[in-house]
């Protein structure tokens, strides 16, 4: 359910009431939790990706492998590398840097860390860049854009700029 915070005031007793507008019906919902324990966790909307754009991703990953006799998997890590906003640079003791990356890369495929020299004696600088599984609609649209490309370099068919829109909801990208 998405909605808005839209005011915060504090009680007497130092608690506060938080009020929240919600588009959905959730009478029955307050009926039943009424005076209850609850778990509330707020988070930022992201526009979820499609799973049609993630299986053409795949489509495109699998056409690339077969054209470049490559490994699928390798093709998706060097895609996710490749594009802007999906890492984080992190400075990690170098006595915590190995457990990090074998940490992270348990996450899945495209998790994968990279590293480079800190200015800061006993720590190394750390890109670590997120699997797709965690993309939002833009950030999908970037990869598919680029597999795109890649394909097209390699003599690959695509889908057609509109289908392509209507697929990775471009104009819905924020």
């Amino acid at each position: 359910m998405t909605g808005r915070i839209r005011d915060l005031t504090r009680n007497m007793d130092g608690s506060y009431n938080l009020t929240v507008t919600v588009k959905d019906d959730c009478r029955s919902m307050v009926d039943q939790l009424k005076d209850t324990p609850i778990d509330v966790e707020i988070k930022k909307h992201r526009n979820k990706r499609s799973l049609d754009a993630n299986a053409y991703a795949w489509v495109l990953i699998g056409k690339l492998a077969e054209a470049l006799r490559m490994d699928k998997a390798d093709i998706y890590k060097q895609a996710i590398r490749e594009i802007g906003g999906t890492s984080t640079i992190v400075c990690v003791p170098d006595k915590a840097l190995e457990a990090l990356q074998n940490g992270w890369k348990t996450k899945g495929i495209g998790w994968q860390t990279e590293t480079m020299p800190s200015k800061l004696d006993g720590c190394t600088n750390v890109v670590l860049y997120y699997g797709s599984s965690t993309y939002d609609t833009k950030q999908m649209s970037l990869l598919i854009d680029h597999l795109v490309q890649d394909a097209k370099e390699q003599g690959i068919e695509t889908l057609p700029p509109a289908e392509l829109e209507r697929m990775i909801g471009k104009h819905h990208a924020a």
